[in-house]
C-alpha cells in the first residue's frame, strides 16, 4: 500500500493521529502540541471515548481515534464467546460514536463499519482487532486520496502570491492543499486566527503550514476584520463538522463571524468537505456546549475573577448565502445545490 500521508506535516501522519498497537491506542495530545509532543495512551475503548470527549484529538482526529478504539474494543473482548463479543462491540460502537454529540451521525458511520468488519472477522475465525486496524488504515488512505482531490480544487482557487485566511484546523485538507500548491509551484501566504480556547489555529493549523514550508501568520480571534482590511486577504476557507443539505455550514465557533466579515469585504468563503444527508437542514444539528470555564482561562491559566461567568458553544452555523462554494472531491458545488453530490452518475460537478 502506498501511503497517502507521505511528505505531509507531522500532525497528519497516521501514527501521529491515533494508532492501535499491542492492546492500546496511542493518541497525540493536540491540546498541548507543539508546546509539548506527548501522547495519551488508552487501554480501553472507554478511555478512547473519554479522550475524544476531552478534546485530546480534534478536527478529523476523533474519527480515526474511534476506529482505532473499535480495534481496542475487539482486543478487550477477545476471550469472550461470539454472542458476548457481538454485544460488547455493539455497545463499544455506540459509546465511541456518541463521545461528542454534534458529530455523532458521522461517527456512527465509522464505528458501524468497524463493527461490521469485526463480526465478519470473528465469523471467519480471524482476529477482529487486526481486521479493524487494517480496514482503518485502508480507509485512511482512501480518505486522504479524496482530500488530495479537494486540495487540488482548493489550490486552484488561490491566486499566485495570494493571502488565505483559515479557521480552526482543517486537518488533512490543510496538508493536501499545501501539497497541491507546492506541486504547482504556487506561493501562498496564510493567516490563522488562534481559535480559542484550545488554540487549534495557532497550534495545529499554523504548525502544519510552517512544517510544510509556507509563510504563516497567527492573529488573535478579534483581528480577522482588520486583517482583511489591511492584509489583502484573497480567500477565506475552513473545513466543516457538518455541511447540511440546506447549505448551512456547522464548524468551529468563530466561522460565522469571519464569513460575515469576508462577505463585507468581498472575500469569497469556500468550505471543504462532503454534504451530510444525516442533516437535511440546520435544525437537525445539536450545537455542543462545552465547559464554560474554558473561556475564563488561557492554556490552563485563569484570566478572570472567580465570580465571572463563561459560555462556550463549540460550533456556530454559517448560512449558505455567505458561502461561495463547497469544495468536494467531486468538484466545487453551490451550497444551494448539494444534492448533486449524490448523483450516482456524477464524477465531476465543478461548475
Amino acid at each position: 500500500m502506498t501511503r497517502q500521508d507521505t511528505d505531509l506535516a507531522f500532525l497528519l501522519r497516521y501514527e501521529n493521529v491515533a494508532w492501535y498497537e499491542r492492546g492500546a491506542v496511542r493518541i497525540l495530545d493536540r491540546r498541548i502540541y507543539p508546546i509539548r509532543t506527548e501522547s495519551v495512551t488508552c487501554r480501553s475503548h472507554l478511555e478512547v471515548a473519554a479522550a475524544i470527549a476531552d478534546m485530546v484529538t480534534q478536527s478529523g482526529g476523533p474519527y480515526t481515534a474511534a476506529s482505532m478504539g473499535m480495534a481496542l474494543a475487539a482486543h478487550e473482548c477477545r476471550d469472550m464467546g461470539f454472542a458476548q463479543q457481538t454485544a460488547f462491540l455493539t455497545c463499544a460502537a455506540y459509546t465511541l460514536a456518541h463521545a461528542r454529540p454534534t458529530t455523532a451521525p458521522r461517527m456512527r458511520q465509522v464505528t458501524e463499519r468497524a463493527l461490521k468488519v469485526a463480526l465478519a472477522a470473528l465469523e471467519a475465525g480471524k482476529a477482529a482487532d487486526a481486521a479493524i486496524f487494517e480496514d482503518t488504515l485502508d480507509g485512511l488512505n482512501q480518505k486522504y486520496a479524496r482530500y488530495a482531490i479537494m486540495g487540488r480544487h482548493l489550490c486552484g482557487l488561490m491566486p499566485e502570491g495570494g493571502t488565505v485566511m483559515t479557521q480552526c484546523f482543517a486537518e488533512t485538507i490543510v496538508g493536501m492543499m499545501l501539497r497541491a500548491c507546492r506541486e504547482a509551484g504556487k506561493t501562498v501566504r496564510f493567516i490563522c486566527p488562534e481559535t480559542r480556547p484550545y488554540y487549534q489555529g495557532a497550534r495545529l493549523t499554523a504548525s502544519c503550514i510552517a512544517d510544510m514550508g509556507f509563510e504563516v501568520t497567527v492573529i488573535t480571534d478579534n483581528m480577522p476584520a482588520w486583517a482583511m482590511a489591511q492584509k489583502g486577504v484573497d480567500l477565506f476557507t475552513s473545513a466543516a463538522d457538518a455541511i447540511c443539505m440546506d447549505g448551512h455550514v456547522v464548524n468551529k465557533v468563530g466561522t460565522l463571524q469571519i464569513a460575515l466579515v469576508a462577505h463585507h469585504f468581498g472575500v469569497p468563503y469556500f468550505v471543504t468537505g462532503t454534504p451530510n444527508r444525516a442533516y437535511p437542514s440546520k435544525n437537525e444539528v445539536h450545537i455542543e456546549e462545552r465547559d464554560p470555564g474554558l473561556t475564563n482561562e488561557s492554556l490552563g491559566v485563569r484570566t478572570t475573577l472567580p465570580q465571572v461567568r463563561g459560555w462556550y458553544p463549540a460550533f456556530d452555523v454559517t448560512p449558505p448565502h455567505l458561502c461561495a462554494g463547497v469544495v468536494t472531491d467531486k468538484g466545487i458545488l453551490s451550497p444551494y445545490d448539494l444534492a448533486r453530490y449524490f448523483d450516482a452518475d456524477a464524477t465531476e460537478v465543478t461548475p
